[in-house]
């Protein structure tokens, strides 16, 4: 899934220096969407609620 997020991160910036500002907002706004679940699945396994075998 950080791959997933990279890889938006640097669409969205190649498209910002290219002048496509609707693409970058669509990759940023999906890499912010992702970057929130990770940090929920993350503060999930920290506190036991889901546990990672």
């Amino acid at each position: 899934m950080l791959e997933i997020i990279l890889i938006l991160l640097v669409i969205a910036a190649v498209a910002a220096l290219l002048g496509f500002g609707r693409i970058s907002g669509l990759a940023l706004t999906g890499a912010k969407l992702l970057i929130g679940v990770v940090l929920v699945l993350f503060l999930l396994v920290i506190l036991g609620v889901i546990a990672i075998t």
